[in-house]
């Protein structure tokens, strides 16, 4: 199974702007919260959300300069 064929997945990436990393980066995002509010706040959870958060900028920037 891919995720494409996900019943909720597969219809947002279909409508989505065609950039799979962007994407992810979308999706990735409120999985993220959900763990960080179930697990609750540590220094991984802290550094995870750091991380996502850097990458996210650094992506959007790197699109942002590349078009």
């Amino acid at each position: 199974m891919r995720v494409n064929d996900l019943p909720i997945v597969g219809d947002l990436l279909e409508s989505g702007a065609e950039d799979r990393v962007f994407d992810s980066l979308l999706f990735v995002g409120p999985l993220l919260i959900l763990f960080i509010a179930l697990v609750g706040r540590s220094i991984l959870t802290t550094g995870l959300a750091l991380s996502y958060v850097v990458f996210f900028t650094a992506y959007v920037l790197y699109r942002g300069v590349r078009n």
